[in-house]
């Protein structure tokens, strides 16, 4: 797999302290620049990137198991991308699709309807990010079915968008202030293997028992599920649970969304996460992993609940702009050239292998799970469920510290996560391992 920069060595340096002096200073400028409500978790600048690593103003080469949130698996600056998004620079970086439509959009959606589960005809619209795309997928629901009511699930994350932080489960701080949110949002329990106990169909059992109790099938346009959620705490359903949900959406007329914003395009180790049960979401939502780090966001799904909005009802002046449409058409290719789903399940099977013999040695772990390139420790205090979200933290600071780029996450903050590029090196996911459980002895 290429590093995205043959100049880039592929290593772990640390030459200053973590912020450096550099970082620091420019730091100063972002207070004074830029609003206190953008936060920053690591405060490193960073000035190049690819493979496996992030290097900074001070020189410091960290090892990044973040991807920007799951965005750049095929490395921050890939061949095949780099390649596609300078011709396409060269051509036009603009016309607007709704204006004047273009190769590169069309482009785009052939190869979603390809890839994306189940063979039905599908069709696509392009947007820039995976709020606009989740909220796009409730308003073609709401016009396909007639219906108005959205049914979401405990610790939930969908975007920052008025719609979609009413969708999102979690107060801080991504709705803490900002409301009245959007009505006709209702929210049902999720299958939480580690905190609930039940099987896949007993979970499922539970959260269709309050959507027909509490809103009703007849009343419910769609429900939006994360195969494996995200910003929730990567929590994986038993199984059998979305099959379940799935079916019982398809015999009421509900139509049933995937939120792959996360879980797509190779993370999990299959194209999306909703094939590893064969589940065929009736529209499904993509972003980030899609371009390789430029804005490119979709919405694709069973053709006729896509065309059943108004000609001129689905668009936005950037959405699908030709320069991203460049960059996604060129992350698929590096997907399919260096078969990043067998990456993905090779990279998950040395994670989990890893985080379990440290978690043996550390009782706070309360439980690791996860799919593919996408895994997830969540710290309890021993023998409960109770939340660690202190010690949490602290671990995730002693990695910055040493130089490895770790994210938290989930309803209580504590939980690890783990999105390390699909283009990383065994060498550097090892090496990057060895910090994490010297974290957690530093922290004890």
């Amino acid at each position: 797999m290429s590093t995205g920069g043959p100049s880039l060595p592929q290593q772990r340096n640390l030459v200053t302290s973590i912020p450096g002096p550099e970082s620091l200073a420019r730091l100063d400028r972002k207070k004074a620049h830029v609003a206190d409500g953008v936060g920053t978790m690591l405060p490193v600048f960073v000035v190049a990137a690819g493979g496996g690593v992030l290097v900074d103003a001070d020189g410091n080469s960290l090892i990044d198991l973040g991807s920007g949130i799951a965005v750049t698996s095929v490395g921050n600056a890939a061949p095949s991308v780099v390649s596609r998004v300078q011709e396409q620079v060269a051509a036009f970086t603009h016309s607007c699709f709704m204006v004047t439509p273009y190769d590169g959009y069309v482009d785009v959606c052939e190869q979603l309807a390809e890839l994306t589960p189940g063979d039905h005809e599908k069709k696509s619209a392009l947007f820039n990010s995976g709020a606009e795309a989740v909220e796009n997928a409730v308003k073609i629901a709401r016009v396909a079915t007639g219906r108005d009511a959205v049914a979401v699930f405990d610790h939930a994350y969908h975007g920052r968008t008025n719609l979609t932080m009413a969708m999102t489960a979690k107060n801080m701080p991504y709705k803490n202030g900002f409301g009245p949110f959007a009505g006709e949002v209702y929210r049902v329990p999720m299958s939480y293997p580690f905190r609930d106990d039940l099987s896949g169909e007993e979970a499922a059992k539970r959260a269709i028992d309050v959507m027909d109790k509490q809103i009703g099938a007849d009343n419910l346009a769609c429900v939006v599920i994360e195969p494996i959620q995200g910003e929730g705490g990567f929590v994986v359903p038993a199984p059998g649970f979305l099959p379940a949900l799935s079916a019982w959406a398809k015999d009421t007329g509900v139509v049933f969304v995937a939120d792959e914003i996360q879980t797509g395009f190779c993370r999990t180790g299959d194209w999306f996460a909703c094939d590893d049960e064969g589940v065929e979401p009736d529209l499904i939502t993509l972003a980030k992993g899609i371009a390789g780090g430029l804005p490119l966001a979709a919405v694709t799904g069973r053709a006729e609940l896509m065309d059943a909005v108004h000609v001129g009802g689905l668009g936005g002046t950037y959405g699908g702009n030709p320069v991203a449409c460049a960059a996604g058409l060129g992350a698929l290719e590096e997907m399919r050239s260096h078969d990043l789903t067998g990456r993905a399940r090779d990279i998950g099977t040395r994670m989990a292998d890893r985080l379990r013999k440290i978690a043996a040695d550390h009782p706070v772990i309360g439980d690791v799970r996860g799919r593919g390139a996408m895994m997830a420790i969540e710290l309890t205090t021993p023998g409960t469920l109770s939340p660690e979200p202190v010690r949490t933290a602290a671990v995730s600071s002693y990695c910055h510290q040493q130089g490895v780029v770790t994210l938290t996450c989930g309803t209580w903050g504590n939980v690890v996560r783990f999105l390390p590029p699909l283009s990383i090196s065994d060498t550097l996911l090892d090496e990057a391992l060895d910090v994490v459980a010297e974290a957690f002895a530093a922290t004890a």
